[in-house]
């Protein structure tokens, strides 16, 4: 129990950090080229995006978990496909809010490409929302790979998984160790994962350095 506790979590993490790096990077670029061309290409990309947010994340699972197999990248693959976009959200309201600013007229003005602009003026002035959302992307990546695999749509036997080992433990009540040792490895990841990027966003938050005298 403590090898598989020990390698499920080492591909949790995995799993977690590659999906928030993917996600974070995809909702960075979307929500980038709306808020900042703004117009019919953010109404045609917004409106695309409502579309794809309403298909159900689950069916898509089942579906291409039989059609390719339940692997890890299939997993990311298809996890990844929905998690940037509460983060395009965010990111298009910060380069809204950029947009018109002199610093970015001025940039314009003297004939600086868009993507000059947008990741080497705007995107620095734009990063309170990945810092803030990155530590919850990482949470929200372990429990859905815990609920995926407790469910049977995620990675499949012989690998190890948290989400496995509870669901070996309610079939065998007499043995609570098993489940009770993987909920309470669950629990404490996902404590000192949200500790970690509270910690990691008062440190990058200027707001803390400031001191009203």
């Amino acid at each position: 129990v403590l090898a598989r506790l020990i390698y499920g979590f080492r591909i949790c993490m995995t799993f977690a950090l590659a999906l928030a790096g993917i996600s974070t990077v995809l909702g960075i670029v979307i929500g980038a080229i709306q808020g900042y061309f703004a117009g019919w290409i953010d109404l045609t990309l917004q409106r695309l995006i409502e579309v794809w947010s309403a298909l159900p994340f689950l069916y898509v699972v089942i579906l291409l978990g039989s059609i390719y197999g339940q692997s890890f990248a299939v997993l990311l693959f298809v996890m990844a496909i929905f998690e940037w976009i509460a983060m395009s959200y965010y990111m298009r309201g910060e380069f809204y809010k950029l947009r018109e600013q002199p610093f970015v007229l001025a940039s314009r003005a003297l004939g600086a490409s868009h993507t000059r602009i947008l990741f080497r003026q705007m995107l620095p002035n734009a990063m309170t929302p990945v810092i803030t959302l990155l530590p919850f992307m990482v949470v929200a990546g372990i429990s859905s790979l815990t609920a995926l695999d407790f469910l049977g749509f995620g990675l499949q036997p012989p690998t190890p998984s948290w989400g496995e080992l509870i669901g070996q433990g309610l079939q065998n009540l007499q043995a609570p160790w098993v489940a009770g040792s993987a909920i309470g490895a669950l629990f404490i990841t996902l404590m000192l994962a949200t500790f970690i990027g509270e910690g990691v966003r008062e440190a990058f938050d200027p707001k803390s350095h400031i001191k009203l005298q």
